[in-house]
C-alpha cells in the first residue's frame, strides 16, 4: 500500500482526522532493550538502578529520565553521561529489535482509511530513523515524523504531540502509545489515548493513567480499529 491510496468506500464516518503514533515499545520492540542499555549505563557511573524502575520510566524524555529514576544529584553529576552511554548501547544492540506484531499493518489500516499518520517519538532524530526502518514501509506510510529535540519539553509534558498535531493540521486526533507517559502527555493534549500492552506495562496502570482503551499490541488495535477510532471519535465529541 502506498501514501496515495484512497480511504475505502466502507470505512465508516469518523470524527478523527489524525492518529499520533509512539515509536519504542508501540511500532518497535525496543523498551527491553531500553532498559538494559539504560541500567548498563548507569552502572558504568557507579550507580545501580533497579530494572523494574527503568522498565517503568521508559517513555520519558530521556532528559527527565535520570533524575526519575537516579534523583537531582546523578543528574547534575552523571546525566548527560549516562544519556550517551544508553545512546551508545542502543544503537549497538539494533539488530535485537524488531517491529512489534503488526505494526506495518497499522499504518496501512490506518491509511486506507485517509486518516493522518504522524509519529511522535522522544528519541534522537538519527534513532529514531534507525528504529522505523525495522518497520515495512513505514517512513513512506506516515505524513510526518517528530523527534525529542523537535519539542522544548519532554513527554509526559505535551509539547512533541502538539507539534505533532500542528505539522499536520489535525482537528480531531487519538494518539497510540504503550507507557503511562503516552497517556499523560495525550491528556495534557486533550487527546484520546489508544494504549497498547505489548511495551509491558497492563491495562489497568493504562487505564488509570487516562487511556480510553487497550489492546495487546498493534495487531490486535487492528482488529478492532473501527470500533477503536469510533471510541476516540465520542471521546473528541465529549
Amino acid at each position: 500500500m502506498t501514501p496515495t491510496t484512497p480511504a475505502r468506500p466502507d470505512a465508516p464516518a469518523t470524527t478523527v482526522d489524525t492518529v499520533v503514533l509512539d515509536l519504542d515499545g508501540t511500532l518497535v520492540d525496543s523498551v527491553y532493550v531500553h532498559v538494559l542499555a539504560w541500567r548498563a549505563a548507569f552502572a558504568a557511573v557507579g550507580l545501580d538502578v533497579a530494572s523494574h524502575r527503568l522498565h517503568r520510566a521508559i517513555g520519558l524524555g530521556g532528559d527527565r529520565l535520570v533524575t526519575h529514576v537516579a534523583g537531582d544529584a546523578a543528574e547534575r553529576a552523571v546525566g548527560d553521561r549516562v544519556r550517551a552511554l544508553h545512546d551508545e548501547d542502543v544503537e549497538r544492540r539494533t539488530g535485537e529489535i524488531g517491529a512489534t506484531d503488526g505494526a506495518a499493518a497499522l499504518l496501512e489500516a490506518l491509511r486506507g482509511r485517509g486518516l493522518q499518520v504522524v509519529l511522535a517519538s522522544s528519541g534522537a532524530k538519527e534513532q529514531t530513523e534507525q528504529l522505523l526502518d525495522l518497520v515495512e514501509g513505514a517512513h513512506h506510510l506516515l505524513h510526518e515524523k517528530v523527534a525529542g529535540a523537535d519539542a522544548e519539553a519532554s513527554k509526559p509534558a505535551p509539547d512533541l504531540l502538539e507539534i505533532a498535531l500542528e505539522s499536520v493540521e489535525a482537528t480531531r486526533a487519538v494518539t497510540v502509545g504503550d507507557a503511562v507517559w503516552d497517556v499523560e502527555a495525550s491528556r495534557a493534549a486533550g487527546v484520546p489515548c489508544l494504549g497498547l500492552r505489548c511495551g509491558g506495562i497492563g491495562t489497568a496502570e493504562l487505564l488509570e493513567a487516562g487511556a480510553v482503551a487497550v489492546y495487546d499490541d498493534p495487531r490486535d488495535l487492528v482488529d478492532h480499529l473501527d470500533e477503536a477510532l469510533a471510541l476516540a471519535a465520542e471521546t473528541n465529541r465529549g
